[in-house]
């Protein structure tokens, strides 16, 4: 079913929405969660969250994206989880290596996570990504908003993971010059 039709089944209130939306984009969503948690329990879990988050909020939300939206939500909802199971702490999966590599990349010594969230941020990190080249974003997007591992992100644009490395950092750093560009990071640090 195309993604129209099963965002009018939200709209009309229809519990087919989400077995729909299940069945089209439940493997990509637990994918986004098992990234960011290792637990395929939690992960399972977090897709259901999701879901039932899409469910009350659609309408009034009309995505644009139900692939993107899903995912968003999915891994709010895996965040959510990941803080509550001290992921952090316990440094389990790759959720700590990629909080680590953005606090050395867009962070000027405040929580990596309510940084992220805040909607300039985003937004000039949107505006930055829509300048690169589609390999360096793809990368950078699989790395930062999936918490892909970089052997996995390598091997699936058939390059090495040293290449893959390389481009991840200068995109680092060239989002690091954007934001102190931008004013919204001190670049004294």
């Amino acid at each position: 079913m195309d993604d129209r039709r099963i965002i009018e089944l939200y709209f009309n209130r229809d519990e087919q929405a989400i077995k729909e939306s299940k069945d089209k984009y439940g493997p990509y969503c637990f994918a986004v969660a098992k990234n960011i948690l290792g637990s395929a329990e939690d992960a399972e879990e977090c897709v259901s969250t999701a879901l039932l988050k899409a469910w009350n909020s659609i309408p009034p939300n009309r995505p644009g994206s139900l692939k993107l939206y899903l995912a968003k939500l999915t891994r709010r909802a895996s965040l959510d989880r990941a803080d509550l199971n001290n992921a952090l702490k316990r440094g389990g999966g790759e959720l700590p290596l990629v909080l680590d590599e953005l606090r050395e990349t867009a962070s000027d010594g405040r929580d990596p996570l309510s940084e992220l969230e805040a909607k300039e941020l985003a937004s000039a990190v949107n505006a930055f990504l829509r300048t690169l080249p589609e390999l360096d974003r793809n990368l950078f997007i699989r790395r930062c908003f999936f918490a892909e591992a970089v052997p996995d992100i390598a091997e699936r644009y058939g390059i090495s993971r040293g290449a893959a490395d390389a481009r991840l950092s200068r995109t680092r750093k060239k989002l690091r010059a954007y934001l102190e560009k931008e004013g919204l990071i001190d670049g004294s640090r």
